[in-house]
């Protein structure tokens, strides 16, 4: 098991990912229903990523046309 300081971020982050998976097991929720919640959360990072990546681009797209 990894060891990380105390208080650092490395270990809020561990200690948040296993507050919200002890979460989980203690309401006896199915598996299926975790690994959908999770695939849900990542869908959601996608799109938000993606549509940011669009404006970025088309941000820079108008950028190099004013420079023509």
């Amino acid at each position: 098991m990894s060891y990380y300081q105390p208080y650092s971020p490395e270990w809020h982050r561990k200690r948040y990912l296993r507050e919200a998976i002890y979460k989980y097991l203690d309401d006896y929720v199915e598996n299926d229903l975790i690994i959908n919640d999770i695939l849900d959360i990542l869908h959601e990072r996608s799109e938000t990523a993606y549509h940011q990546f669009n404006k970025v681009n088309e941000l820079e797209h108008l950028i190099n046309q004013a420079k023509e």
